[in-house]
């Protein structure tokens, strides 16, 4: 939150970090209120976001601890795979090489290459369209109403058929 510590500003630690790394990185803030699209952070948001820092905090730490040349005591690494991205990727939360999301990206439409949600259109269409209420039945499978009294009816003649077969009634009385 911006308003979290009144000395320990975003600008105030954008300046430290860009007067740490003395030329050798640079540090730019993102206030995810200015990016947020939509209403506040749900619980599940909030969730998220709290194993992504732990899970870029813990990176970061392994990284410092396998870049450190132990003589000069300095981090130093020239590997691809140490500037990378932390997201959702096919359900996996992990981290991607930039090098790897620079092949899978249109820049000019700042889109990736491969859009898999525009797959679920047609769908949409369809579900967008369906004037049908859908329910799960006893058994847990979801059918719609129709489906659903007609599985009934179907239920109920053969109850009636085993009952006229046996020669007994409902109170099982002989017919």
């Amino acid at each position: 939150n911006e308003k979290a510590s009144e000395n320990y500003t975003t600008d105030f630690i954008e300046r430290m970090y860009n007067e740490e790394g003395e030329g050798l990185f640079s540090c730019r803030s993102n206030i995810l209120g200015h990016i947020q699209q939509g209403a506040n952070p749900s619980p599940y948001d909030r969730n998220y976001a709290t194993k992504l820092g732990v899970k870029a905090a813990l990176w970061i730490a392994s990284k410092i601890s396998e870049c450190t040349d132990s003589e000069t005591d300095t981090v130093h690494t020239s590997s691809s795979h140490t500037a990378c991205l932390l997201g959702l990727d096919k359900r996996v939360v992990q981290f991607t090489p930039v090098t790897w999301i620079a092949q899978k990206t249109n820049f000019k439409t700042r889109l990736p290459m491969e859009q898999w949600w525009l797959k679920l259109r047609p769908l949409l269409r369809i579900l967008a369209k369906h004037k049908s209420v859908y329910m799960a039945d006893s058994s847990g499978i979801i059918t719609s109403p129709e489906d659903l009294v007609a599985s009934l009816n179907e239920t109920q003649r053969k109850k009636d058929r085993e009952q006229i077969l046996s020669g007994k009634g409902k109170d099982g009385t002989p017919v």
